[in-house]
């Protein structure tokens, strides 16, 4: 028998994973086998070296015996399949466990076999999604027969049980809200009932701004917290992240809204229903689809220019409730038409709304700054972690202090200002959308752009958030949680929603450990509608207007183009173009035009590709570019790495480029060049090539003939597999005067010692060297 001290412990899963069995008490507590002839429970203190007793014990071919107690415990600790056994270093199976052979082809289920193996292709946990498991699986699963059944009604029990089993666990990836139900902890429901709370109380002055900013009724804004924030808890991946309505969808929604409003009789609502259906289902679609790296297209430029000429413009057109001024600015006009208008109505400043405005904004901020002060006492050390999410909690405290004084010193004073008056209450009922072809036509633009911004910036949102968890969301799931929060939203009379970054920081600060504070979060509004709606009565504009101002203010980043103009300049352009797009042209339009840029950008880059001449780095193996290192070169021979793929936006630069190389090679410095000894060889170092387009081959194959008349080689080394397969459909060694080299240094030592004496294709085809990389 194989010397049981030489054995290890593995799991045929994806991967081998060996354990040290010193590390655990006993080995019954780590697979849950029972009867076992080593069983180490009988040894106080067990040890590898009583397991190893045990198996000498053994004869060959025996069965070890015993059965699965509790596979499930194993899975839940390692994540692996439950198909494991004991093989010595060499990988042979000992005795009376499943060989790797078996587990590939699925048997191994007979009595006295280690383990049952589940769905394959799939991490079997305890908390495992296990979306893997496809009905493909599934339906090879239950045609297995299981361990010790020998009668068609058992196998039948059996297979229904394991086809249950998988679609469970499909369930489990369309809704992670069952798994955090599942594995919910009494200890969580504190923080998460906190977190709840002050999620609520930042949430309801909020969504009264939001929806005014959108041009619509108050409780649309209290309508699109509801049920789009209890559908995206249920089926998001991320457990910090509250969506609802935010100012940037806010702001895209009031200039669609002031479109199209004119032709279909200002209905507002009907309108913004239909919107947010359609964001809802062009976002299903792309999880459907499985496109969800459209949104790529808004590279962080675009957005980060995007976000701050949107919070420009947003800032712009709450000056006039700030100050009281009561403008005809229509939703959709521009940041230029509502600045120089508030310069013509300057004398209409309401000094009373003024210095709520004013003295608002001037509360959040001491709030913000001074408030977990106060909490702390005064920087005494006092504070727990337990009371330090307190503290960021009471930092954001300040539109709900702002939005109850405001309202009480109106009420008590009976201050002349704007307010928001009479708000009905109850909940949202279900409302159907327009079913108007035309209006549906109208809107897909607009619908599209706002479900592009939504998602980009919910998902940015909830992966910066999860990563200080070190957890991961899942981008497809998000899709499908966003889009159905939004079709919830057009069915309860409400708006396009998105993540809030206000929102979800507080939730993150407070604490909140599931979707459950988001579920609390909806209560509060509930609350709000059922209750509360007569205190809007009195709640001024002016406040509100504050309120939307420091939230923008919060997300706009111009730092950031300082540091981009160190790093990639190309990129402050692309920012600056769609600021400037947003502010003069509109947030649709501003949006396009960012995109347009960046993608002129790129194509303006790729067509001036990057070409370096490189040279043997000493002896080595290893080649470098002759601007920046000390390298060797001959004279007759031209080593071009070309950085970038070949194809129409930059063949012509290509083919001149290396023609202008060949007549006046780089050489590195301090080495003169010999004008006597012409090039009579080009390598086209191809690392960094990727594809190849018709324009690119026919650039390569109009640069060998070209080459060839002036009796220079054309030599190709360093070809990936794809492009390599693409060449070799168009027979390669046929019009190419030269070879195709597997690395850049066969080429170097072939080419070198051929030097004075080269004929093309002086060398059989299938020589040494000859075949494609």
């Amino acid at each position: 028998m194989t010397d049981p001290f030489a054995t290890a412990i593995v799991f045929f899963g994806k991967t081998n994973v060996p354990l040290n069995l010193a590390d655990f008490q006993s080995f019954n507590d780590i697979y849950g086998t029972t009867n076992n002839p080593w069983d180490l429970t009988r040894t106080p203190g067990g040890s590898a070296a009583a397991l190893a007793a045990g198996l000498a014990g053994l004869e060959a071919g025996s069965d070890i015996g015993g059965s699965i107690r509790n596979p499930a415990h194993f899975c839940g600790i390692y994540g692996h399949k439950p198909t494991w056994g004991l093989v010595s270093d060499e990988g042979h199976a000992l005795p009376g466990v499943v060989a790797p052979a078996d587990i590939a082809v699925g048997a191994g289920e007979r009595s006295g076999d280690v383990g049952p193996s589940r769905c394959r292709g799939n991490r079997c946990s305890t908390r495992a999604t296990a979306r893997a498991c496809g009905p493909r699986t599934c339906k090879e699963q239950s045609r297995r027969p299981a361990a010790g059944t020998s009668g068609p009604g058992d196998r039948y029990d059996h297979a229904v049980q394991r086809v249950g089993i998988c679609c469970m666990q499909s369930l489990l990836g369309y809704f992670p809200i069952i798994e955090v139900a599942r594995s919910y902890r009494r200890e969580d429901l504190p923080h998460d009932v906190v977190a709840g709370i002050a999620v609520g109380m930042l949430t309801v002055p909020q969504a009264v701004a939001y929806a005014l900013l959108a041009g619509l009724p108050a409780q649309a804004g209290l309508y699109a917290c509801l049920a789009p924030m209890v559908i995206h808890a249920l089926l998001s991946s991320s457990r910090q992240l509250i969506v609802g309505p935010v100012a940037i969808a806010a702001l895209m929604v009031a200039s669609t809204v002031g479109q199209h409003a004119d032709a279909y009789s200002d209905a507002y609502l009907g309108i913004t229903t239909v919107l947010s259906l359609q964001v809802g289902m062009i976002l299903v679609l792309l999880r459907l689809l499985q496109v969800g790296g459209i949104v790529n297209l808004l590279s962080h430029p675009v957005i980060s220019g995007f976000v701050n000429g949107a919070a420009v413009v947003i800032i712009i057109s709450q000056l006039a409730p700030l100050t009281g001024i009561a403008t005809t600015s229509r939703l959709d006009d521009g940041a230029v038409d509502r600045l120089a208008l508030l310069v013509r109505s300057v004398a209409e400043v309401n000094p009373t709304a003024l210095g709520l405005g004013v003295g608002s904004l001037l509360l959040m901020a001491a709030v913000r700054r001074w408030g977990p002060a106060l909490l702390r006492g005064g920087g005494t050390q006092g504070a727990t972690a337990g009371n330090g999410d307190v503290r960021h909690a009471l930092a954001r405290t300040g539109p709900v202090l702002a939005t109850v004084l405001g309202t009480a010193v109106v009420a008590g004073f009976g201050l002349d200002v704007g307010v928001v008056g009479n708000v009905p209450a109850g909940l949202p009922e279900l409302t159907l959308p327009l079913l108007d072809a035309r209006l549906w036509w109208d809107l897909a633009p607009n619908a599209l752009l706002i479900a592009l911004v939504a998602f980009v910036e919910s998902y940015s949102i909830g992966k910066t958030l999860a990563s200080r968890q070190r957890r991961r969301i899942d981008s497809h799931q998000e899709l499908l949680a966003l889009g159905a929060a939004n079709i919830g939203a057009s069915l309860s009379g409400a708006y396009p929603v998105a993540g809030s970054f206000s929102r979800s920081s507080v939730n993150y600060a407070s604490g909140a450990r599931t979707p459950a504070s988001a579920l609390v979060c909806a209560v509060i509004i509930v609350l709000t509608l059922l209750w509360l709606t007569p205190l809007f009565a009195n709640l001024p504009h002016a406040v509100l207007a504050a309120v939307v101002i420091v939230a923008v203010y919060e997300l706009a980043d111009f730092r950031s183009v300082v540091r981009d103009w160190r790093f990639y300049r190309p990129d402050v352009l692309t920012h600056f173009a769609t600021f400037a797009g947003v502010l003069l042209a509109g947030v649709e339009a501003g949006l396009l035009i960012g995109v347009g840029i960046a993608v002129v950008l790129f194509m303006r880059g790729s067509a001036r590709p990057h070409i370096a001449v490189v040279g043997r780095l000493g002896d080595t193996p290893h080649f470098r570019n002759v601007k920046r290192y000390a390298v060797r070169t001959w004279p007759h021979l031209l080593a071009a790495r070309v950085d970038e793929s070949f194809y129409f936006a930059n063949a012509d630069t290509l083919e001149s480029r290396l023609a202008e190389l060949v007549d006046n090679p780089e050489v590195p410095e301090g080495v003169d060049s010999d004008p006597g000894q012409a090039v009579e060889h080009l390598l086209i170092i191809m690392s960094a090539v990727n594809f190849i387009d018709t324009t690119g081959l026919e650039m390569l194959k109009r640069l060998t003939h070209r080459l060839a008349r002036r009796s220079v080689a054309m030599h190709l080394c360093e070809i990936k597999g794809p492009v390599r397969d693409q060449l070799e459909h168009v027979a390669v060694d046929e019009w190419l005067t030269g070879r195709v080299f597997q690395t850049t240094d066969d080429a170097f030592n072939a080419l070198t010692e051929a030097a004075g004496h080269w004929v093309w294709r002086d060398r059989a085809e299938n020589a040494p060297g000859t075949n494609d990389a």
